[in-house]
């Protein structure tokens, strides 16, 4: 009996939403006014492991933060969310990471302060941490530069332990795509968006990009945006299409997908019904501003699929 159906060894971060529909800051010591500002959960493996909570999974945590009210409020915000941090790493010597984002109608500007976001390293998730899991979830690859050199000795050994892994890499900020020749064969579960599918394999392709990461990986998804998601399972390929809703905010959508897709891995289901549940998580989690505020529950995810399916047949 293990204590965590998914362990994610991330980074921590809050976002510093800041919304205005003329927003236009100016230089020059120019104040300029926003009609909202709220401070949320940010970071890609906060907002999943909130998901994943939220769809009912077990959930545990460690990264690091530093001995500040970011930190804190990370922590607090996690774990009224369902989620385990009693292992997330406090380090007195760094502050806590923090992204501004200006939201302006549809457009956004992102300002990140690093601090410690990057400081994971491997040897810190411990084997006996491992044990107490299922499953090890890693986003944000390109960001968590001291966890990289050690993330294929860390799923070669979570293996060994007997659990399962997954990785979403997120974006590239240096835009080199490099590094991830010796994680893909010891990861279970792929799941990058188009544009970060496309890069790493340096094609335009989206069909040989598949095939290529499919040889490498034995189930992933790679997330289209409005045009749902092309899943792969050993030979297997199914595209499923996207769930209609009024779009709020697409922050944390892949993240929430990706905790929807490592349920439903998780629970043995075809690759079919878990691409359907992650595709509901997704996009029901873009109803609300903020990357974790309108999450689904699992009940709340298969009934949205039920009236879509329904009034498909209508």
């Amino acid at each position: 009996m293990t204590d965590f159906d998914v362990l994610v060894a991330g980074e921590l971060n809050p976002d510093l939403v800041l919304s205005d529909p003329g927003l236009e800051p100016r230089f020059g010591q120019q104040e300029t006014l926003v009609r909202s500002a709220e401070l949320t959960i940010g970071s890609s493996s906060a907002i999943f492991a909130c998901g994943a909570a939220r769809l009912g999974l077990h959930v545990g945590f460690i990264g690091v933060v530093g001995d500040d009210e970011f930190g804190r409020f990370m922590c607090r915000s996690l774990g009224a969310a369902g989620v385990d941090v009693s292992a997330v790493l406090v380090n007195k010597a760094q502050r806590t990471g923090l992204s501004v984002i200006l939201v302006r109608g549809a457009d956004r500007a992102i300002l990140t302060y690093v601090g410690a976001i990057a400081s994971l390293r491997a040897e810190q998730v411990s084997s006996a941490l491992l044990r107490r899991a299922r499953h090890l979830h890693v986003a944000s690859y390109f960001l968590q530069t001291a966890l990289r050199p050690g993330l294929a000795g860390l799923f070669r050994r979570a293996r060994r332990l007997g659990l399962t892994t997954s990785l979403d890499t997120n974006w590239d900020p240096q835009e080199t795509w490099t590094g991830l020749a010796e994680v893909l064969p010891v990861t279970d579960v792929f799941l990058p968006n188009e544009a970060e599918a496309l890069a790493i394999v340096g094609s335009g392709d989206l069909g040989s990009v598949v095939e290529h990461l499919s040889a490498r990986v034995p189930v992933g998804a790679v997330k289209l945006g409005p045009q749902g998601v092309l899943g792969w399972r050993a030979q297997e390929r199914l595209r499923v299409a996207a769930v209609p809703v009024a779009v709020v905010d697409t922050v944390g959508a892949g993240d929430t997908f990706d905790a929807g897709f490592v349920f439903g891995f998780l629970s043995g289901w075809e690759l079919g019904r878990s691409l359907e549940l992650a595709v509901a998580c997704g996009s029901l989690s873009t109803r609300a501003s903020g990357g974790t505020a309108a999450q689904p529950t699992l009940k709340e995810a298969l009934h949205h699929l039920s009236e879509v399916r329904h009034a498909a047949t209508d």
